[in-house]
């Protein structure tokens, strides 16, 4: 039963590590993976992840970036920051990026305000703000347009709310669990409040670029500095 109320699970190693064994076989989950990738500036410089768990989407922008350095047959010197609150995501993540000096792990709780880290060309996150109760996703979107750089893009691979009850279940039945089952952590909200947020707060090229049932991808800019009157 999806819900607005205050319930966040992810603290408990064993919601985290059961997640984490299924990741892999999310329905089309490797689809809005690849279309987020297209949104990633060539030039960008530091990139903040998001509920970064495990790291499995900064790891397909680091290899993207190989990819990208191995063309130009130098370094590109990209800087990341992953963000997660939950101590088995962050071993995970530690695990998976602990001997990599261009990823900084951060321990912090979305729940509350972005701390100080700087600007980023870009921001991404995968199947995590879906986890905050609405006034604090509202509240997020306006954060991540104060941390990007003029032009910098935010991606956001999301869980989103159905039109319909009858939606609802038929995606539940897809992802093999039912209303009684599903993750009480969830705070669906649909897709076009979220847009519709995005653009209130200044972002431009606001569009949902991939989406499977409830699965979807958000994408914003920052306006360029010419054209940017918002801070």
């Amino acid at each position: 039963m999806t819900t607005n109320a205050p319930v966040n699970l992810w603290t408990s190693p064993g919601h985290a590590h059961d997640y984490l064994n299924r990741a892999d076989s999310i329905l089309h989950r490797g689809e809005g993976e690849s279309t987020l990738l297209e949104f990633i500036p060539k030039t960008a410089g530091r990139i903040l992840d998001l509920g970064t768990g495990d790291g499995r989407l900064l790891a397909l922008v680091k290899s993207m970036w190989a990819g990208r350095e191995a063309a130009v047959g130098r370094d590109l010197d990209v800087q990341a920051v992953a963000i997660d609150f939950s101590p088995a995501m962050l071993a995970a993540a530690e695990r998976r990026f602990g001997a990599d000096s261009s990823v900084t792990i951060v321990a912090h709780n979305l729940d509350h305000p972005l701390p100080a880290l700087g600007k980023f060309d870009a921001i991404i996150s995968s199947f995590a703000i879906h986890h905050l109760v609405h006034p604090r996703k509202r509240a997020l979107y306006a954060e991540i347009h104060a941390a990007l750089n003029p032009g910098g893009v935010f991606c956001n691979l999301e869980h989103v709310a159905s039109p319909t009850p009858r939606l609802h279940e038929e995606f539940l039945r897809c992802i093999g669990y039912t209303v009684e089952t599903e993750d009480p952590s969830n705070k669906l909200l649909d897709l076009e409040t979220q847009l519709g947020w995005l653009r209130e707060i200044g972002f431009v090229d606001v569009d949902c670029h991939w989406k499977w049932r409830e699965l979807a991808l958000l994408v914003g800019r920052r306006a360029q500095a010419a054209n940017c009157s918002r801070e």
